[in-house]
């Protein structure tokens, strides 16, 4: 896997935002992720957006985080939002998305964020074991979803 630095709006990060956006129609029913997302909320240094490419090219994974301070939404200062992490079906299981999230971690820190946050569900629970495995705690709810009942968000100090 190697992992490069892409806009929002390339065409392997709409494909595989399709194919997330699909997976949460599946899992919630609701038409997928509503969050508002600009491909220039990705553009360093305020954020970056990566995907994972296999030996042969083929976008496998994706993920990006997004720079949010104190706001009415519940986010603080110096926080890096992460948003769109994604693994192909049938990539999952090989340590991808571990990879892909400590990448984002340590470009959030290059880039001045103190603390990575993230909203997951409760119809996602890998999501939940990865980001609890990894050092994320639970922490006050934030973003589009705060006022749902399946909404989990997540904090880890950077």
């Amino acid at each position: 896997m190697y992992i490069r630095r892409v806009r929002f709006d390339h065409p392997d990060a709409v494909k595989l935002n399709d194919e997330v956006q699909a997976e949460y129609h599946l899992r919630y029913g609701d038409g997928g992720d509503a969050t508002l997302l600009d491909p220039a909320d990705f553009d360093p240094p305020r954020g970056v957006y990566l995907i994972a490419y296999d030996e042969h090219d083929r976008p496998v994974a994706t993920g990006g985080w997004r720079s949010q301070d104190r706001n009415d939404e519940g986010n603080e200062d110096g926080d890096a939002e992460l948003k769109r992490m994604f693994v192909i079906a049938e990539m999952r299981g090989r340590g991808l998305a571990r990879r892909m999230l400590a990448a984002l971690e340590e470009d959030a820190r290059m880039a001045g964020r103190v603390r990575m946050v993230l909203e997951t569900g409760t119809k996602q629970p890998e999501a939940i074991t990865l980001y609890t495995s990894s050092g994320y705690e639970p922490c006050a709810k934030f973003g589009y979803y705060r006022h749902h009942e399946d909404s989990r968000c997540f904090a880890k100090r950077l």
